[in-house]
C-alpha cells in the first residue's frame, strides 16, 4: 500500500479559505451533536527552547474521518527564518488504522484557524459588522481577516503590532483582497472600537481592558492556547457571553485558562461550545447589546475535517507523490 503525499506547497495550492470554512463549520457541527471523539492536546514544553511540541488526534464519525496532526509553537523562529507554527498532519483509514496521506500541516492549521474565527463570527458577531480590529499583524492575523473577509461586508481594518512594518506588510498583503479603510497603530487601544475584535498574540498578560471594549462588540480570543496564556483582562469575560472551541481543552490552554485558575471565572460562567451553537442547540447572539468572546485554542477535529478535503481534493486532482509503505 502507498501513502499519499503533499507538500507545503501542494495543500496551499488545494486549501481555499472558502473550503476551510465549510469544513470547519461541519466539524463543529458533528463536536456539538457528540459525533466526534478528540482527547485533549497533549503537549511537550521545551522551556530552554522556548517552545513546545503537541498531538492532537481525533475522529468525526460523520465524515468517517481520523488522523492526527504533530505541531510545534516556537515564537523565537522568525528570527532564524523559519514560521513560529509548523505541523505535519497525517490522515488514517478508519476501517484499518492503516495511514492513507501525510501532509504539511502548517499552511493547514493557520486556514483552519482563520475559519473558526469566521465560523464563530457568522453565529455571535452583530449582523452587518463592517469594522475589523486585529491585534497581532502575524501569520493568525492574515488568515482571521481572510476568514472574515469572507463572511462579512468588511469596510473598515484596524492593525496593531509592536512593529508597524508588521503592520504595513499585512495591510499590503489585504489590500490585494480586500478594500477597505486601513489604519495601523502600535497603541492596542487604538483598535479595540470595532465589531469585531481579533486577537492574536502570544501573550501571557492581559492586554485589551475592559473599559476599551463597547457593549454589541464581538472577540474572537485567537492567541491563548496553553497554559498561562491570555490576551483578554478577565473583566472582559465576566461581562460577555462566553464560547469555547471545547470546554476541557478551553480550560487548560485557552483564553479561560488563567481567570478560571485564579479563581476569577467559574466553569458556569462558561456559555456554551461553539459546537452547540452551530448544531443549533443552543443560541448565538441575542441582540446587538451583548459582548460575545469565542475562545479557540484550535481543535484536531477541523485539522481532520480540513485535511480530509485537501486529501480529496488532491485525488481527484492527481497531485501528490505516492510513499510506498507495505
Amino acid at each position: 500500500m502507498d501513502i499519499l503525499w503533499l507538500s507545503e506547497e501542494e495543500v496551499s495550492s488545494l486549501l481555499t479559505m472558502e473550503e476551510a470554512i465549510v469544513a470547519v463549520e461541519e466539524a463543529f457541527r458533528e463536536h456539538g451533536k457528540g459525533t466526534a471523539q478528540m482527547p485533549p492536546k497533549a503537549y511537550l514544553y521545551y522551556r530552554k527552547h522556548h517552545g513546545d511540541l503537541r498531538t492532537m488526534p481525533a475522529y468525526l464519525e460523520g465524515m468517517d474521518a481520523t488522523g492526527v496532526k504533530v505541531v510545534n509553537v516556537h515564537p523565537d523562529n522568525p528570527g532564524a527564518g523559519l514560521p513560529t507554527v509548523m505541523a505535519v498532519m497525517i490522515l488514517n483509514s478508519p476501517k484499518t488504522g492503516a495511514p492513507i496521506a501525510l501532509m504539511g500541516g502548517t499552511h493547514l492549521t493557520n486556514m483552519r484557524t482563520g475559519a473558526a474565527g469566521a465560523v464563530a463570527a457568522k453565529y455571535l458577531a452583530r449582523r452587518g459588522s463592517k469594522r475589523v480590529g486585529i491585534i497581532g499583524a502575524g501569520a493568525q492575523g492574515r488568515t482571521q481577516l481572510l476568514g472574515l473577509a469572507k463572511t462579512f461586508n468588511i469596510e473598515a481594518v484596524s492593525i496593531a503590532d509592536v512593529s508597524i512594518d508588521r503592520c504595513r506588510a499585512l495591510e499590503g498583503w489585504a489590500k490585494s483582497f480586500l478594500e477597505a479603510e486601513y489604519v495601523i497603530s502600535s497603541d492596542i487601544r487604538d483598535v479595540c472600537d470595532a465589531d469585531i475584535l481579533v486577537t492574536t498574540t502570544p501573550s501571557r498578560k492581559p492586554l485589551v481592558r475592559d473599559e476599551w471594549i463597547s457593549d454589541g462588540t464581538h472577540i474572537n480570543a485567537i492567541g491563548a492556547d496553553a497554559a498561562g496564556k491570555e490576551e483578554l483582562d478577565p473583566a472582559i469575560l465576566k461581562r460577555s457571553k462566553v464560547v469555547v472551541d471545547d470546554i476541557v481543552q478551553a480550560s487548560h490552554s485557552g483564553e479561560v485558562n488563567v481567570p478560571l485558575a485564579e479563581g476569577l471565572l467559574h466553569p458556569g460562567d462558561i456559555y456554551a461550545t461553539i459546537g452547540e451553537v452551530v448544531a443549533g442547540m443552543v443560541p448565538g447572539r441575542m441582540n446587538d447589546e451583548e459582548v460575545t468572546v469565542f475562545d479557540s485554542t484550535g481543535l484536531a477535529i477541523q485539522d481532520v475535517a480540513t485535511a480530509t478535503r485537501v486529501s480529496q481534493r488532491a485525488l481527484a486532482r492527481d497531485l501528490g507523490m505516492r510513499l510506498p509503505f507495505l
